[in-house]
């Protein structure tokens, strides 16, 4: 007995000493079972001995040393074939190349696949997790996620996702050309003319955070496709609008649809794809079409205005959803059963507040230039005050009451990003000063016709194609922060040049120098900001974090528009039209001198490389952390020599 138990210690010290890396082991992918589960399923299948009190104490390694995928539940053979399953635990390792793919080492044993999807045989296998290498992370980075079965399924679904991106910029962009013919058509008084544009924009921006939280719970795929169908219902009955309330409505309701998908869509390209060069040139992908959508917004909008009926824009629109959405349907995969599984709550007290906040801040800004006595108009000055209480009530609410806030405060810990978020909302402030006020000195003081203006935004659908997908290529190797610099740079010279142009400027002189500058501008940060912050963020936030970029977006051109509208009342009263444009023009300049200032002292973005995902990071840390609680737990067992069990474990050895 005691040779049997000598035996039985050599063996168990050699696994020990071999960290359970045999000399037939091989290093596979541990994919996760799921395309955008916030844990990874990882399962160490030790040796077991015949004693049964050893297999006790094994099993119990075996059950501290797992990390469940979600919430607690476990893989079955059924759900993912091609995996190896504990008989005694029935927990699955698969072997896979997905988002959420990393290193480990499998001893081969009795069942199981290699990472070509052939059966190997040998015993029953041991894996640990190790640091995957830097060709390992960038051959994942580069390769299909698993979810799609070949390239034309991911084709649509990218297809079906940055679409969303083309009918959000079609139905603000291109609203901006047709307005000067709303004006006109509905005898639209100067009072309320801003708010056929400002409405949708307010309530996207307003309630994008609630959404962003409702995708994180219920799941990107039934909010896409709801937000959707919404959005092609209201586009239609704008069509019919009658008069100017029945317009404003329809667009403030219309607003909810892009809420709503906007964050999913975000939350369903970032779960799908791992960091690396592939995801790089997905989401450069995705700005491209911004750039398509406000092209497409414009044209559509010229056309109808200028040949058809302004009604045709709207169900243009609609038309264009209605294609998105079938290719939605039919490409998008759902992801329901694991977003609940996360058990993501929502903090409804706090959310009342932050929407009832940012929308009576937004309308106090709108509303005052157009006010019969301005910022001195009770409604107007009551409901802004109470907008700021709201936001300060919701501050408090998130910080120190919400058990699960709407908006983490610890989103903000990661380095940089409160600096860079300030500065983007500057900047995508100055985006919407520019499309609005820009277009309209177009087409007011160079007198250029609905289709004269898309034929001028031309070079901007050209750099927006061009720039972002060769971008695409090179964001592993050039720095963000260099990058966020350039844009800067050429939107301060795009609010110059139109500060100093004058009704009798040429288009080759003055304007065609400012949609290049507005391209590389516009595109490019789109590209980086999101890559950015949703690398940095937990899959079960992506939702959150596709809501928190276009909040930044949308609130940031609601407030700055409106403090622009009050700078080009107030000179217009004094100056005249020509001298408030400049003067819009000028403050866009300020703000964007703003947002760069911010960028090159607070900002620092490094390449982005293919690295392990935050989930993957954090679950690296508690198994360090585990193991080395393990060793230091071991060493204290130990028996001490010359001391009572030391003496007792000699005698029994002799």
């Amino acid at each position: 007995m005691v040779r049997d138990q000598e035996i039985h210690d050599h063996n168990r010290q050699q696994q020990t000493d071999r960290g359970f890396h045999a000399s037939n082991s091989e290093s596979v992918e541990l994919g996760a079972v799921a395309r955008d589960s916030s844990e990874i399923n990882l399962l160490r299948h030790h040796h077991r001995n015949q004693n049964q009190n050893q297999d006790q104490n094994q099993d119990q390694i075996d059950q501290e040393d797992s990390i469940r995928l979600h919430e607690g539940k476990t893989a079955t053979s059924e759900q993912y074939p091609g995996s190896m399953i504990n008989p005694k635990t029935q927990s699955t390792v698969t072997f896979s190349n997905n988002p959420m793919s990393m290193g480990v080492d499998v001893e081969k044993g009795e069942g199981g696949n290699d990472d070509n999807g052939d059966r190997f045989q040998g015993r029953r296998s041991s894996v640990t997790l190790i640091d995957p290498s830097e060709e390992e992370l960038e051959r994942m980075g580069k390769a299909r996620p698993e979810i799609f079965s070949n390239i034309f399924t991911e084709a649509g679904f990218i297809f079906a996702i940055v679409m969303s991106q083309i009918l959000t910029e079609f139905f603000v962009s291109g609203f901006n050309v047709l307005l000067p013919t709303l004006i006109k058509a509905m005898d639209i008084p100067d009072s309320v003319s801003v708010w056929p544009a400002s409405s949708f924009s307010l309530v996207v921006g307003a309630t994008l955070l609630v959404f962003g939280r409702v995708a994180d719970m219920t799941g990107g795929y039934p909010l896409y496709i709801g937000g959707l169908s919404w959005l092609i219902i209201w586009s239609i009955i704008t069509g019919f609008s009658q008069n100017t309330n029945m317009l404003i409505v329809c667009r403030a309701i219309q607003g909810f649809g892009p809420a709503m998908y906007l964050p999913s869509g975000v939350m369903l390209l970032s779960n799908t794809y791992r960091p690396g060069k592939r995801k790089n040139i997905v989401f450069s992908i995705y700005a491209t079409c911004g750039a398509l959508g406000f092209f497409y917004g414009i044209l559509m909008s010229g056309v109808a205005a200028q040949y058809i009926n302004w009604r045709w824009y709207f169900w243009l629109g609609a038309i264009s959803g209605g294609i998105t959405l079938a290719a939605a349907v039919l490409c998008v995969p759902s992801d329901v059963h694991e977003s609940r599984e996360r058990g993501v709550k929502m903090d409804w007290l706090g959310s009342l507040f932050i929407v009832l906040g940012l929308a009576l801040v937004v309308f106090g800004f709108t509303e005052s230039p157009h006010a019969p006595h301005g910022w001195k108009t009770p409604y107007v000055s009551v409901l802004f005050v109470i907008g700021w209480l709201s936001l300060g009530v919701a501050f408090y609410i998130e910080g120190w009451v919400a058990e699960h806030p709407l908006l983490p405060f610890d989103v903000f810990h990661v380095k940089y990003m409160k600096s860079f978020t300030i500065a983007l909302w500057f900047f995508f402030g100055c985006s919407g000063v520019f499309l609005f006020y820009g277009v309209n000195f177009m087409q007011e003081e160079m007198g250029a016709s609905p289709m004269t203006v898309v034929a001028w935004f031309l070079p901007m659908l050209a750099g927006g194609i061009g720039f972002p997908c060769f971008l695409g290529l090179y964001l592993d190797k050039v720095s963000g922060t260099l990058l966020l610099l350039i844009c800067n740079a050429a939107w301060i010279v795009l609010a110059v040049l139109f500060a100093v142009a004058n009704p009798e400027s040429t288009y080759w002189r003055y304007v065609f120098p400012s949609m290049i500058c507005a391209t590389v501008g516009i595109d490019i940060v789109w590209d980086v900001s999101h890559i950015f912050i949703t690398t940095n963020q937990a899959s079960e936030r992506q939702g959150l974090c596709g809501a928190l970029i276009n909040s930044i977006l949308h609130v940031g051109i609601a407030v700055l528009l409106g403090v622009a509208d009050i700078v080009n009342d107030q000179v217009s009263r004094h100056k005249g039209q020509l001298e408030s444009y400049r003067a819009v023009f000028w403050f866009e300049f300020g703000c964007a001198v703003v947002s760069g200032v911010l960028m090159v002292f607070f900002v620092r973005i490094k390449p982005q490389k293919s690295e392990l995902t935050v989930d993957e990071k954090r679950m690296l840390e508690e198994r360090r952390a585990r193991q080395q609680e393990a060793a230091m737990s071991a060493t204290q067992q130990q028996p001490v020599e010359g001391g009572e069990q030391g003496e007792d474990e000699k005698k029994r050895r002799r």
